[in-house]
């Protein structure tokens, strides 16, 4: 089965692209089927044994270009045992590329993040990470140029004029609009390191109508 025949759906079409042109299948795990009945037995309950399933069914085994910081984020999709207690309960969402001190995990509702001791999620969603990292590849294609600015400095970055792209449903990780410019900013490392010379942001600048075009369907660009 190709990539292109198991694209999740509720993505827009750069990202759908992005997954079909950049992305690969590994192959879906069995390992949750064969591991619900240990699970229950150390007290998970169903609720979120099903939670890795449905992840697993939709995201397993999808690996991906890698992100531009997070040391490329993870190798590829695939959901891990939970992890409680309630409310926060999380399952890893993919082993890391490089040695890092923290998890990418899915949270409670749904959130991709990142977990070391504290959880803190960079998007509201799965989805909202794949879009991130589709946006990312467009962005960098298109822009005439490229900074980034990282620690204090990013701080004092004027964003008055732009408007949040909403498709990466951004959380600690958001990305933002202009007139000839997008902008990303990751704050989600110096959140759960509790280190802010971590933050860091890119500017893409010197882009077109096609390097900004917005997409405010799914599948569907804005006129």
């Amino acid at each position: 089965m190709s990539v292109n025949e198991i694209i999740p759906e509720g993505l827009t079409r750069r990202a759908q692209y992005f997954i079909g042109c950049h992305g690969y299948w590994t192959g879906r795990s069995e390992g949750v089927e064969q591991s619900k009945a240990l699970w229950a037995e150390h007290g998970v309950p169903e609720e979120q044994i099903d939670r890795v399933a449905a992840f697993e069914a939709v995201w397993g085994g999808l690996a991906l270009p890698p992100s531009p910081h997070y040391d490329g984020g993870p190798r590829a999709f695939r959901g891990g045992v939970p992890k409680g207690p309630a409310p926060d309960w999380l399952f890893e969402a993919g082993a890391q590329r490089t040695a890092l001190p923290y998890a990418f995990v899915v949270g409670p509702n749904g959130e991709f993040g990142l977990e070391a001791g504290k959880w803190v999620p960079l998007h509201a969603s799965v989805e909202g990470w794949v879009e991130a990292l589709a946006l990312a590849d467009h962005a960098r294609r298109c822009a005439r140029t490229i900074t980034t600015v990282a620690g204090a400095a990013m701080d004092e970055l004027e964003l008055d004029g732009f408007e949040a792209v909403p498709e990466v449903a951004g959380c600690a990780d958001t990305w933002w609009r202009g007139t000839d410019s997008l902008i990303a900013l990751y704050r989600g490392e110096a959140e759960v390191m509790e280190s802010p010379r971590c933050q860091t942001a890119t500017i893409y600048a010197g882009l077109n109508a096609w390097g900004l075009r917005e997409l405010d369907d799914i599948g569907t660009p804005s006129k």
